[in-house]
């Protein structure tokens, strides 16, 4: 009978052992949950979020264009969009030297450290590889932070890495901590009998910090005698620690107090990366003046509006560009830079399809500014569409649109995921052969392009029965984007391609009734409205083109300067052309600064609108 007696008293404390046990452990758990969960972002060049499911087959190809001297395999230093590769980083020989002399190193010492000084030095080298070890725990935590957010909110999360301030206001900061703490003891203090005077002590000092933190939110704010405040509350915390009290019911007030903060901070990196998002997408406050001014100024000096002779812009002779755009110094700077890299500008004719907002602003201004003997030609593309091509239902001007790609690897998902913005035509680019019915052959510009080189050369590529010549982005093959493409026929193997600098034969669209295909492709497309009409240029742009792309040079484009942190510089002075896809344009506040100077050699200053509208990129 004390047999069974013991057993059953033994019952009672091994479940409450138990429950002691599971209190501990829910907590610990709950903090190590961080699981990521997806997020997509639309916004103005049209960056819908495509997720492939592996790359593991993918050649190690850079689509943006890689240069010799390059590392395909650098590891990344932030985590971020990249064509199809790892950040860029020049390569140093460590052991070269001045005057090509290598370094002497000197020998280690043979002899081995004595008894007593390994003995005395144990306890030091154990206590450095535990710094070093959490250390290390700490930057691959870190790392896996950034790479979860860049995923998320894209290249947000690079830019709010570089202009990162250093906390401030430890003061306020201790007085937050220190006001979750005694809430989360509080409820529990309460309940117990004999501790009357504790909790009315406690009371009062979460009504004096609250006061103090209502009326300070920063450390000069606060009174002179904030730090006895502190010490009355961390004596007030100690002697709470102190009581026996219901872990549970701290872990549960405690877990209340840490899902608000995370609630809250995850609000504000929402709201923070919208805000971010938002100012890409609009054009700026004083760009917008610009446009205003030049209109008005069109209106009231109409000798300004001269055109060259029409017979110039149907003319083969000369090398055609096209350019879509509805920013006036973004235009500006394309043709600027294309016009002063080239060796004949008095050769080039450029044709700026505008929408009809903008284009008494645009004619004004390429009326008042001359770029050496080029011709400009700016059209109103809504006109056009509207008179010769009624046909047709796209009257909007629509710009390239840009796509940000998400591919994961399956055996590695956290460590090789890889982001890319990748540059694709509109619907738009489509009508270019019907409004140059003259042409046989144009390049077509993005307007966030910067030529350093003479393009000259373009016009003396045999490109055989091919219509569309650009350069290839093999980080993406068309079969990792079966959903995304529909039940039409293609080839898995292909690779993608990329707008930005694009050599077309409008004498073999033509002949291969690209748009022709095109509008059958629209049909099978379901649209339910802008948004996905926007998004359905993905499939349509890679499908139209299919096994008519011709593989230009990958050194005529470096793409990612939108983006990308880790270009060299050294790479990006070498390349024919750079291309800022990506939402950092170089004419907003949030576009790289180092690769913005490539972009600012080629805007035109002293304009006296543009002073008055205090456009200064």
């Amino acid at each position: 009978m004390k047999a069974v007696a013991a057993q059953r008293r033994r019952g009672p404390r091994v479940a409450v052992l138990a429950l002691v046990l599971c209190s501990l452990l829910v907590p610990l758990a709950f903090l190590f949950d961080r699981s990521p969960s997806g997020y997509v972002t639309t916004e103005e060049r049209h960056r819908q979020e495509v997720v492939l499911p592996s790359f593991d087959h993918v050649e190690k190809r850079d689509g943006r264009g890689a240069v010799s001297g390059v590392r395909q395999d650098a590891p990344n230093k932030i985590p971020k969009g990249s064509a199809g590769i790892g950040h860029q980083h020049k390569q140093i020989d460590r052991n070269s030297s001045i005057g090509g002399a290598k370094p002497k190193v000197l020998p280690a010492p043979k002899d081995k450290p004595s008894k007593v000084v390994a003995e005395s030095t144990r306890d030091t080298r154990e206590v450095s590889k535990d710094i070093k070890g959490q250390q290390k725990g700490a930057k691959a935590d870190e790392l896996e932070k950034t790479k979860a957010c860049q995923l998320e909110f894209g290249s947000y999360c690079l830019w709010s890495i570089e202009h990162k301030e250093i906390m401030k206001d430890s003061i306020v900061k201790r007085l937050k901590d220190q006001l979750f703490v005694v809430r989360s003891y509080y409820p529990s203090i309460a309940k117990l009998q004999g501790q009357d005077a504790l909790t009315q002590e406690m009371k009062q000092n979460i009504q004096d910090h609250e006061r103090v933190l209502s009326v300070s939110t920063v450390d000069a704010d606060l009174p002179s005698f904030i730090n006895k405040r502190i010490e009355l509350m961390e004596q007030t915390i100690a002697r709470a620690k102190s009581c026996t009290v219901d872990c549970i019911n701290v872990d549960r007030k405690l877990r209340q107090i840490l899902d608000m903060t995370e609630d809250e901070a995850r609000f504000h990196m929402k709201q923070s990366g919208f805000l971010y998002n938002l100012g890409a997408q609009t054009l700026p406050k004083s760009h917008h003046c610009l446009s205003m001014r030049l209109t008005l100024e069109y209106f009231k000096s109409p000798s300004l509006d001269s055109d060259d002779s029409p017979p110039k812009f149907n003319n083969l002779k000369y090398r055609h560009y096209v350019i879509l755009s509805k920013n006036i110094i973004a235009s500006s700077v394309v043709i600027n830079s294309t016009v002063s890299s080239s060796k004949e500008p008095g050769n080039l004719v450029f044709h700026i399809l505008t929408d009809a907002q903008n284009f008494y602003s645009m004619k004004h201004w390429f009326a008042r500014n001359s770029y050496k003997k080029a011709a400009l030609h700016v059209i109103n593309y809504e006109a056009v569409t509207l008179e010769k091509l009624p046909k047709y239902s796209m009257r909007q001007l629509y710009l390239p649109e840009e796509f940000r790609v998400l591919i994961r690897s399956i055996k590695q998902p956290t460590e090789s995921t890889r982001v890319a913005y990748l540059p694709l035509f509109s619907h738009s680019h489509f009508l270019i052969p019907e409004i140059f019915k003259y042409l046989n052959k144009v390049v077509v510009l993005d307007d966030d392009v910067v030529v350093q080189r003479d393009l000259s050369f373009l016009w003396n590529i045999d490109m055989g029965d091919n219509v569309n010549g650009a350069v290839e982005f093999c980080g993406l093959k068309l079969g990792q984007a079966r959903n995304l493409l529909g039940k039409t026929a293609y080839d898995p193997k292909s690779c993608a391609w990329m707008s930005g600098v694009n050599l077309i034969n409008l004498d073999k669209w033509r002949e291969h009734n690209v748009m022709e295909n095109y509008l059958l492709l629209m049909k099978k497309f379901k649209f339910k409205g802008e948004g996905s009409l926007r998004a359905a240029a993905f499939p349509l742009s890679l499908l139209s083109f299919q096994h008519l792309i011709y593989p230009l040079d990958e050194k005529l484009t470096l793409a990612g300067l939108g983006y990308d942190y880790g270009i060299d510089e050294d790479v990006a002075r070498r390349s024919a052309s750079l291309h800022y896809n990506g939402n950092m344009k170089p004419w907003l506040e949030l576009g790289i600064p180092d690769y913005k100077k490539y972009w600012k050699r080629f805007f035109i200053q002293g304009d006296r609108f543009m002073d008055e509208c205090n456009v200064n990129p």
